[in-house]
């Protein structure tokens, strides 16, 4: 086609040529279209060439479409006219595309850029390959001690890594090492020491914050042992895998398994087969039969989870036993009939004490490492056993030492095994001490010592029904939330105070708050038994508090709601899982296990006028020198108002006035608290506090080789024990010691909160006078129809009987020889002179001990009577 024939009209439609001519005449000029592309201005004298870059009809095209649109379709167009300038090195963005194609990389470069990746991964895996260094395995062995501090910083304790003892393979126990291979790693002789999949599913799950996961082989298992710290990171993880590699490539598999058996943590303080084969049958590794030595094999998942030693592991313990043995069978470490051998569980020699954990010391140690474990998990029992610990407690030696006396001396007052060996045996206490609204345990009891025999940290004993100690509870929740028999102006259930009046008499059917009676298991209404059969009649929860009857918390628990209630303990420091279940109906009297740690923080929220201080028992830890953070005193929170706190802190010192915890009045300052007495008797407690301590004292019975709890009736010669017996005589005494350098403290003045919210049934008064910190007086039984004044003051001269205690024709005559009344004209506590201070056994009504019923538990919450779980 000719030139002439290409050329198209002059844009301008008048024949003229554009300004800025040069072209021919009726041409469009420089800017010509030509078949090679848009034409551009040329310099004089320069003609066109093939060296310009020119764009193909379709690239024409979308130009021509894009012009007009402005923005990017102009700058791409022009980006894609211009001329090509410099070769670049690297062509990105890609030169002559357009729009995403310009920023999408070719396959060439995704090609290089893959490849020198690559390489850099490569070389990096040859470079800390090549640089890592493997230890010598002797030198790993160096003893270190981890050291206990008291609160004063001085040295309580240290325990060290001396039980370790390097031994050659052969003289350890093929059965060992078939049964570790067959726990541990089936394919241990055959794989090449690593666990893909095992590692990069540990790396992710510590990539994202989840559950740490240990290492799957016995080469990486070795390694973490041997040269790496326990903690789970992923920068250990990467050493780990180089290590092992190198491991692998230059020991062989039998050194390899001496290494790790030499090294492993089997519990009891014992690093390697040596150590845990005495620790555990008194034997050397090399004479350890196939039913040891799967126990031991068992061992390595946890110790902490798998020694039979604890109870709470033997079931678990023995399954892994048994899972064992087969897996032996399964890889033919053994044969079917040595595995039949292995019926009876090969239970462990009993455990050796350290001569440097006698007395209360091995309890304080052990309280301090489950608080250093559960707040560091990079610490863990076998680093804590490795050594180079510096932790500093809370625990003050005097104070210690005082609690410990005052145990040693009750016990030695009353109680006589020789002379008394069905009753006087096996008697526990369990204790602790903590300062309110600070948190730190300053002291604790946990027993008669590892040197004696006993293993078990008392002070945090669970099993343990905490009886009446648990009523508080129910009360504060009352006063804070409100009861849902009542309504406020807002319409939120009414909130009480402890004027409100409750039925008490014995027997009573209990209700729900919309009225309709509670059912027992065996289909008929519930009744609730109280310690005595009295007919008490309608009496302020300050007096049904002071002695400690059970109808009246069992049916404000029912009006608050059980599960309330549960939430209110939790709050003020209670673990949920130390709970019953709260849909019972004798959930408000202390069917829960408490620990005394617990008991101790949750009654310190009401000597903090309302804060909750988690108990803490360390300050510091050093491990090699460096300070992990996470230790020490927590910020309190509130769990209860003021107002409320100091209520209900103002009804139990009430207790100690006037009832059942009338021993702790020995202490001299003001002091409250509460006991509490279980089902059968099976255990009792004083839980108590001033404003600077908070004390809680358990006594039960419990025999060691089963476990089993059991009564304390008979108990120190008496008929039964209560808790305003020889638990608040401890707590006494222990609290004149602690507190003798401290000045005496009143408790807060509580500030009125809520109203008298009576119990439906309770007979109207002529006044809505408060209830004095003193016995109150009961208003008349509901069946009298009168009105009786509740009156602060001592009553009139006219007045010669307490309306529904020992007024005659108002209810059956009590049992002379349970509960004997005062036949003159008086109020018994107020102006009786001759009025016997109330115990556990001769208050009026002390819910406590059952005189039948059953157990407090769902399966007796029916039928003609309840159970009593009192005082």
């Amino acid at each position: 086609m000719s030139e002439r024939r290409r050329r198209t009209p002059n844009p301008g439609g008048d024949g003229q040529q554009p300004p800025g001519g040069g072209g021919r005449p009726g041409g469009p000029g420089p800017d010509e279209l030509r078949s090679d592309g848009v034409g551009r201005r040329r310099p004089p004298g320069m003609r066109e060439t093939a060296q310009q870059p020119r764009m193909g009809r379709a690239e024409m095209r979308k130009a021509a479409q894009k012009k007009g649109k402005g923005g990017r379709g102009d700058a791409a167009a022009a980006a894609a006219t211009a001329g090509p300038g410099k070769k670049r090195f690297i062509d990105y963005p890609r030169f002559g595309k357009t729009g995403i194609r310009r920023w999408l990389p070719s396959w060439k470069q995704w090609l290089s850029g893959f490849l020198l990746v690559f390489g850099c991964f490569v070389g990096l895996v040859f470079y800390l390959y090549q640089t890592t260094q493997v230890p010598s395995l002797n030198s790993l062995v160096k003893d270190q001690n981890t050291i206990y501090y008291w609160a004063d910083g001085s040295e309580m304790t240290r325990k060290g890594t001396t039980n370790r003892q390097i031994v050659e393979l052969q003289d350890i126990s093929p059965n060992l090492q078939n049964a570790v291979i067959a726990a541990e790693n089936q394919d241990f002789r055959t794989d090449h020491g690593i666990d893909p999949k095992g590692m990069l599913r540990a790396v992710y799950n510590m990539a994202k914050g989840g559950e740490t996961q240990g290492a799957s082989t016995i080469t990486q298992q070795y390694v973490k042992n041997a040269y790496l710290s326990q903690e789970q990171t992923i920068s250990r993880k990467v050493k780990e895998f180089f290590i092992t590699l190198k491991i692998d490539q230059s020991q062989g598999k039998d050194e390899i398994l001496k290494g790790y058996l030499n090294t492993s943590w089997f519990g009891r303080g014992a690093n390697g087969a040596q150590a845990a084969a005495q620790a555990y049958y008194g034997v050397d590794a090399k004479d350890l039969n196939v039913c040891q030595s799967a126990m031991l094999a068992g061992l390595l998942k946890g110790a902490a989870y798998y020694d039979p030693t604890n109870p709470a592991n033997k079931e678990r313990a023995q399954g892994r036993w048994s899972w064992i043995l087969d897996n032996m069978v399964k890889i033919k470490a053994i044969s079917p009939e040595e595995r039949a051998k292995c019926t009876a569980f090969p239970d462990p020699i009993p455990l050796k004490p350290s001569s440097n954990m006698n007395g209360e010391i091995s309890y304080l140690v052990d309280t301090a490492n489950k608080y250093v474990l559960n707040n560091d998990k990079a610490i863990t029992q076998q680093v804590i056993d490795k050594g180079g610990l510096k932790i500093y407690t809370t625990f003050e030696k005097d104070k210690v030492d005082a609690l410990k006396k005052a145990v040693d001396d009750v016990k030695a007052e009353n109680l006589n095994p020789q002379k008394r060996p069905d009753n006087d045996t096996n008697i526990q206490f369990g204790s602790a001490s903590i300062r309110p609204g600070d948190g730190a345990i300053i002291a604790l009891y946990g027993g008669d010592g590892v040197e004696n025999g006993h293993f078990d940290n008392n002070a945090d004993a669970s099993g343990v029904q905490v009886g009446s100690t648990f009523k508080p509870f129910v009360l504060a929740t009352a006063m804070q939330t409100g009861v849902q028999t009542a309504k406020g102006d807002d319409g939120k259930p009414k909130r009480i105070n402890a004027d409100s009046r409750y039925l008490a008499d014995d027997l009573s059917e209990i209700r729900k708050p919309d009225g309709s009676l509670v059912i027992g298991d065996d289909g008929k209404p519930y009744r609730q038994k109280n310690e005595d059969s009295s007919k008490h009649g309608y009496v302020s929860l300050r007096q049904a508090m002071q002695y400690s009857y059970n109808v009246p918390f069992v049916q404000l628990n029912q009006d608050v709601g059980g599960q309330n209630v549960a939430d209110m303990a939790v709050q003020m420091g209670v673990k949920k899982e130390s709970l019953a279940d709260p849909k019972t109906a004798t959930f408000p009297l202390g069917t829960s296990t408490i620990s005394p740690i617990r008991m101790a923080t949750a009654y310190g929220t009401l000597a903090a006028s309302g804060k909750e201080a988690e108990p803490y028992s360390v300050t510091k830890v050093e491990l090699n020198g460096v300070e992990r953070p996470g230790f020490g005193k927590k910020d309190p929170k509130v769990a209860l108002e003021p107002a409320v706190a100091d209520n209900v802190t103002d009804v139990l010192v009430n207790v100690v006035k006037n009832g059942t915890g009338t021993k702790a009045k020995d202490l001299g300052r003001p002091v409250a608290g509460k006991t509490g007495t279980t089902d059968q008797n099976k255990s009792a407690w004083w839980v108590g506090y001033t404003p600077q301590l908070v004390t809680s004292v358990a006594m039960w019975r419990e025999d060691p080789t089963k476990h089993e709890r059991l009564s304390l009736n008979g108990t120190a010669g008496q008929e039964s024990i209560h808790g305003g017996a020889l638990p608040t005589d401890v707590f006494t005494r222990y609290m004149k010691a602690a507190l003798a350098n401290e000045k005496k403290m009143d408790f807060p003045s509580p500030q009125p909160v809520g109203s008298e919210v009576d119990s439906s049934g309770a007979p109207s008064t002529a006044t809505a006078a408060p209830t004095p910190t003193t016995a109150d007086t009961p208003s008349a039984p509901a069946q009298t129809q009168a009105p009786q004044p509740n009156q602060p003051q001592p009553p009139q001269p006219t007045q010669n009987c307490v309306p529904g205690v020992d007024c005659p024709g108002d209810q059956p005559t009590h049992s002379p020889t349970k509960n004997p009344k005062p036949t003159s004209s008086c109020i018994p506590l107020i102006n009786c002179p001759t009025q016997p201070t109330p115990t556990d056994t001769t208050t009026p009504g002390g819910g406590g001990k059952p005189t039948g019923g059953g157990k407090p538990t769902p399966s007796s919450t029916g039928g003609a009577q309840g159970a009593a779980a009192g005082q």
